[in-house]
């Protein structure tokens, strides 16, 4: 089993988790890395995504593939039919249009308050030198671990049968990195950079959605251990169902440009099963960097 301390999490050090003979990230101004930076941030630019391939040491991804099993039976479930917005139907508007659209989602969520601190995955979402990555992989001059209770860190389970319908972030952007892939199917499709600040483009993400137009839509078939940042606040998503008898699983960190971000109580209680009173404070005053509607 991987030795892990929690004194360490917010240390530079990520020796024994991060493969740093390809991925330096103790050493912020190494070659290596530095190359991998701008790699990044060239396709972050170009198509919202990036990946770096085989960032977990070997240890350390099975020791992640074990947390999520013993974690996954915590997960919520809803079985629910969301629309890309996790909003209320609203009769007023057009059959087709994006916010009637509802689809199946399956998957489930294990949240923050229930992974160990000590474990791969936790220790890295707090850690000074993942952060320090993913600013510079975005250009950001900071960003923040999101004050969400629930939903700064996650585990996102897939059983076989299910899915994740098309829908965005609530925040700008989002790291992720598989630790267990399905026997077959759960394919990640985005359409990059769909909507704006400036505009939801309700047209352009009804020609998704009804599969009337995928020339925008970009598929990914992830390996467990990837590391990958994706700016899924503007880039309309999905994860394709999955089959087999393998559940799929995700860690999740959730990162912000600005400090004190927490979800909106309604999408709260659909993705998690439940509420904090941070979350319901919250909706009396949220802080957004924009009003798209989620």
């Amino acid at each position: 089993m991987l030795s892990l301390r929690f004194a360490d999490a917010e240390a530079w050090d990520l020796g024994d988790i991060v493969d740093t003979d390809r991925y330096p990230v103790d050493q912020p101004d190494h070659p290596k890395l530095q190359a991998e930076i701008s790699r990044c941030r060239e396709e972050l630019d170009a198509v919202g995504c990036c990946l770096l391939p085989g960032f977990l040491r070997p240890e350390a991804l099975e020791q992640s593939r074990e947390d999520g099993r013993k974690l996954s039976p915590l997960a919520y479930f809803s079985n629910s039919y969301t629309n890309p917005y996790f909003t209320l139907d609203d009769p007023s508007l057009p059959a087709d249009h994006p916010r009637r659209t509802f689809m199946e989602r399956s998957s489930g969520f294990v949240t923050r308050d229930q992974i160990p601190p000590t474990s791969p995955i936790h220790r890295l979402y707090v850690a000074a030198a993942m952060k320090s990555l993913v600013e510079k992989c975005l250009g950001e001059k900071k960003i923040y671990e999101y004050a969400d209770p629930f939903a700064g860190l996650v585990i996102n389970v897939l059983p076989p049968g299910t899915q994740q319908p098309w829908h965005y972030d609530t925040n700008e952007f989002i790291v992720s990195m598989m630790t267990q892939k399905a026997d077959h199917g759960g394919q990640f499709e985005y359409s990059p950079m769909i909507r704006s600040p400036e505009g939801e483009n309700y047209d352009g993400v009804r020609e998704v959605l009804y599969d009337r137009d995928r020339t925008s839509v970009r598929v990914l078939d992830l390996c467990p251990g990837d590391l990958q940042i994706f700016k899924g606040r503007f880039s309309l998503h999905r994860v394709a169902r999955v089959s087999g008898q393998t559940e799929r699983h995700t860690a999740i960190f959730a990162y912000s440009q600005k400090p004190g971000v927490i979800g909106r109580v309604e999408r709260t209680r659909q993705l998690y099963g439940r509420v904090s009173e941070q979350h319901i404070t919250a909706e009396k005053a949220p802080t957004r960097a924009d009003a798209l509607v989620d």
